[in-house]
């Protein structure tokens, strides 16, 4: 069976984007097994408490919820264990020391399917303080007003 060519979003962090201000982003490839890549091609999974950590030269995700396939007769797999992310070393140097400093941390922000792999999108993040997320949210209502405005105004 061939595989499917292009980009199919499966789950988004929207909380990562109101609680950080995010700087740079990467895709990184995620190490799972087979009855795990079918529950995502189902979109069972979630990112709500999902991190990065780097351990040993390595990048892991931890708390990436994927519920168990529902069609699995062998082993089951826990749904919250710990995955390995597939960087180049490059980048997961460059990341960690990112996350050393004060302030900054590394976040998922979107799974997805790219050709047949399942990737995540990880983000160099960095804290917003609450005045930050209140001055987010009224310039997006803001334009969600204009917006409005600009619908009612124009009449064909």
């Amino acid at each position: 069976m061939p595989r499917i060519k292009g980009i199919a979003p499966v789950v988004l962090n929207k909380k990562a984007r109101h609680e950080y201000f995010i700087e740079n982003t990467y895709e990184a490839g995620l190490e799972l097994l087979g009855s795990e890549i079918k529950s995502i091609r189902l979109r069972e999974c979630t990112l709500d408490a999902a991190y990065v950590r780097f351990e040993n030269g390595q990048a892991y995700l931890f708390n990436m919820h994927i519920n168990p396939y529902i069609f699995n007769t062998h082993t089951a797999v826990e749904p919250a264990r710990t995955r390995r992310l597939l960087l180049h070393k490059r980048e997961i140097n460059k990341l960690s020391a990112a996350a050393d400093i004060k302030g900054y941390t590394v976040v998922p922000l979107e799974v997805f399917i790219k050709n047949g792999w399942a990737k995540v999108k990880i983000g160099l993040a960095k804290g917003k303080k609450q005045y930050d997320k209140r001055d987010t949210i009224k310039k997006r209502d803001l334009a969600r007003e204009t917006e409005r405005g600009f619908k009612n105004k124009i009449k064909f």
